[in-house]
């Protein structure tokens, strides 16, 4: 296993993480690991609205989020100076809103889900609500439509491009759409043949499954984030919590990658496509290191308390299903096609 570090003049903390570590862990599979992804969105997207006028000093940030772009935002914002309101529900887990409130933000937790769109829908409502409240002294970085997320991605294809070539097959989990979409858009400006492979889990709505309880968090959604280009996605995987968490650990097992569930599933999925295809060059984005998930994903008491052990031996395949909605765990793959969401749920009548 080898790592390498492409140089760049870092400035601040923030910058200090902005790219990851690419490794090569099979001959032709490779994890770009990242210590904290998120920031490097969180990072553009205030640097951005600085610059264009629409965050001025003085004005408050508000975001909803339960994961590591509200961590992003806080340590953006504690470096700039700016006062950062997250908006969140019950499953953020209690050592990542100390992290957050130690920077200096505060933090909301919601505790009633919507009818529509669950604990996201009422966050976003609830972020509306202070928005009126404050007026026009408030900036939303609005991480699920911002153009500024996906761009910021652009920094991390050029990475791929100039250590692995731009023709690659690239794996990563799906969130707000941003890492996966923007770096395969930059990528295939010179490589149109780029590929370009989703990981969601069972229960989100992104890829046209029914929404409901998800134990893998980091990926999927209750709603459809407008920075999901569906025409981007060759293919489309669905990783059960069990399968991931097993994935996890096998990751950190084998390779010594300390990560998190999400990198699992996408692991998974990217050693399989890299044993498929000999000949690709496999780039699998594994967002953030095991840290928050010492006392989860990596202690089995935990695992077998919350049913999350995966008994079997680590799956070697996907089962292909004829349609992302009626696929069934722990493991399935669809032939996306680059086509839009509109187009492929319409193929469900014909399943």
């Amino acid at each position: 296993m080898d790592a390498v570090r492409k140089g760049l003049p870092f400035v601040g903390y923030s910058d200090a993480y902005a790219l990851p570590n690419i490794i090569r862990c099979e001959t032709n599979l490779h994890l770009a690991q990242f210590a904290f992804m998120k920031l490097l969105p969180a990072k553009y997207i205030i640097e951005q609205a600085l610059a264009r006028g629409t965050l001025t000093h003085g004005m408050q940030v508000l975001e909803t989020s339960s994961g590591t772009f509200a961590l992003g935002l806080a340590v953006v914002c504690r470096e700039r100076g700016f006062q950062l309101e997250i908006f969140t529900d019950p499953v953020m887990d209690k050592g990542l809103e100390n992290r957050l409130t130690s920077l200096g933000a505060r933090v909301f937790i919601i505790t009633e889900k919507a009818k529509q769109g669950g604990y996201q829908r009422s966050r976003l409502d609830a972020l509306q609500a202070r928005m009126r409240q404050l007026g026009r002294s408030c900036f939303w970085p609005r991480q699920y439509e911002t153009p500024d997320n996906p761009a910021a991605y652009e920094l991390f294809a050029d990475q791929i491009s100039g250590m692995l070539g731009v023709n690659v097959t690239l794996v990563g989990s799906v969130g707000s759409g941003g890492s996966t979409c923007g770096t395969i858009e930059r990528l295939r400006q010179k490589a149109p043949g780029a590929r370009l492979i989703g990981v969601d889990t069972f229960n989100s709505v992104i890829f046209g499954q029914q929404d409901g309880e998800r134990k893998l968090r980091g990926l999927g959604n209750s709603l459809v984030p407008k920075n999901v280009k569906h025409e981007l996605y060759d293919e489309v995987h669905l990783v059960s919590a069990p399968l991931a968490f097993a994935a996890t650990q096998t990751l950190h097992e084998r390779h010594a990658v300390f990560a998190g569930p999400t990198s699992g599933a996408s692991y998974v999925v990217g050693r399989w496509r890299a044993r498929q295809y000999p000949k690709e060059t496999v780039v699998v984005i594994c967002p953030d290191e095991g840290h928050r998930y010492v006392e989860a994903v990596y202690d089995h008491e935990w695992l077998k308390q919350n049913g999350c052990l995966f008994e079997a031996v680590l799956l070697d395949a996907p089962a292909t299903e004829n349609h992302p909605s009626t696929a069934l765990p722990p493991w399935n793959r669809y032939l996306w096609k680059r086509r839009s969401r509109e187009a492929v749920l319409s193929l469900l009548e014909q399943v």
